[in-house]
């Protein structure tokens, strides 16, 4: 790719990513944070389920995340993967302990967590790594 192409594209993505990264996150945190609300206003699906919308959150939690990691590590798409995998994990595993009630399997918080953690460590290990020198 030329240059003047190259660094229109890099402009119109990173303006795109810095627009719907924080738009995404925001979405899912109002769906895990108020699930009648954001059903009602925007994800009108029925039935309502509430452990439904709030999975939904945890994922749009973790597509916000790694567009804001992209921007933060453009070098490291790794790193930005790995740490919206982890937000989405953990909005996941937070899901399932508060609709521990609405089904799922007994072993979901234990299996959710285990992955969510696997994630978080592997995220975090990495990000030291590249800070380490």
């Amino acid at each position: 790719m030329n240059s003047p192409m190259r660094a229109r594209s890099d402009l119109v993505s990173t303006i795109v990513v810095s627009a719907f990264g924080p738009f995404t996150l925001a979405l899912g945190l109002w769906a895990m944070i108020d699930a009648s609300s954001f059903f009602d206003e925007i994800g009108h699906f029925p039935p309502y389920n509430n452990h439904f919308v709030h999975d939904v959150g945890a994922f749009q939690i973790g597509i916000g995340a790694a567009l804001l990691f992209a921007l933060a590590w453009r070098d490291d798409a790794i790193l930005a993967v790995l740490g919206g995998a982890a937000a989405a994990a953990g909005a996941h595993e937070i899901a399932h302990i508060i609709d521990a009630d609405d089904g799922g399997r007994d072993s979901d918080p234990f299996t959710l967590g285990l992955i969510a953690v696997i994630l978080l460590t592997t995220f975090l290990w990495r990000l030291r790594a590249r800070y380490a020198g």
